[in-house]
């Protein structure tokens, strides 16, 4: 007689068995093409209590688990002024699936809540700081975040249709204010549709973002709520009625950026004019218009 899978079990089968092609097989694919992980990386992977944190958690900890180049692992939550029953949520989760949490304190939300503008961009530049500081106190090299395919191509529209810039959110960057520390994306290939998906297989309860600036969007009856992210999330769900592809498309427009047609572009901080190279390559330029 078989023994019965406990939920951890049944979860973690899920996500290399059921969800390979969806899961699995795009997070690897994203840590091999961007060079994520290396032998002897100490990561910290940052867990927020939502679905793609954890979902994060539980794809490196198999990860972890069958690599021939070995890596090692700390999982931290930062607990920002969350109210006991969103707390003892992400605690019980953990528990519920393996997850070693060390959690720590701050108080971010106590900061934010008198911030009238940009308050949701001030709590992330805030948290990124907490995590790599206690990571980095832990010995860690790597800070692990929860960003996946749909925030890479929303950032990417966000960017275009209210920054007045195509900026894309790259995979893995160097942190300037802590030496040696890097923020890397595992989840970068892999669709929220499909995390989603994993969450109710697994009939998986999560955190959202518990403060008071989300409360609209978690009223909303469509999920889309008022702001510009939300906003984008339905704007991107109505053009896949007609194209399919489009969120596709997006992502491999920005790994395909054609420079040589643009009239101006940013590079390490400084502006560039194609003025600057017109002269010496100018059949590229003649050649684009064809």
């Amino acid at each position: 007689m078989s023994r019965e899978l406990s939920p951890r079990e049944i979860a973690e089968r899920s996500l290399i068995k059921k969800y390979r092609k969806e899961l699995w097989n795009p997070f690897i694919a994203a840590v091999k093409r961007y060079e994520l992980v290396e032998p002897g990386d100490r990561i910290a992977v940052c867990i927020s209590g939502g679905k793609d944190s954890i979902v994060l958690a539980k794809l490196m900890q198999e990860l972890q688990r069958h690599t021939d180049r070995p890596f090692g692992l700390e999982f931290l939550v930062m607990d920002p002024g969350y109210n006991p029953a969103n707390r003892a949520l992400i605690e019980s989760n953990a528990a519920l699936l393996g997850i070693p949490i060390t959690i720590f304190e701050s108080d971010i939300f106590d900061v934010t809540v008198q911030v009238e503008k940009n308050p949701c961009y001030l709590c992330a530049r805030m948290r990124r700081g907490f995590l790599y500081s206690k990571a980095q106190e832990l010995g860690c090299n790597k800070i692990a975040l929860g960003h996946h395919f749909s925030d890479v191509v929303e950032t990417t529209l966000l960017g275009l249709f209210y920054g007045a810039q195509l900026q894309a959110m790259p995979p893995k960057l160097t942190s300037k204010n802590f030496p040696g520390m890097e923020l890397i994306r595992p989840l970068y290939c892999v669709h929220e549709d499909d995390i989603i998906a994993w969450k109710n297989y697994n009939h998986l309860r999560f955190l959202q973002c518990a403060c008071r600036f989300t409360e609209a969007r978690d009223a909303s009856g469509d999920g889309v709520g008022e702001s510009k992210r939300q906003e984008i999330k339905f704007l991107l769900r109505e053009l896949k009625k007609t194209n399919p592809n489009i969120e596709k498309s997006i992502f491999r427009a920005i790994h395909g950026v054609q420079l040589d047609t643009f009239p101006g572009f940013k590079y390490r901080g400084g502006e560039h004019s194609f003025l600057e190279f017109y002269g010496s390559r100018q059949d590229v330029f003649e050649d684009a218009d064809t």
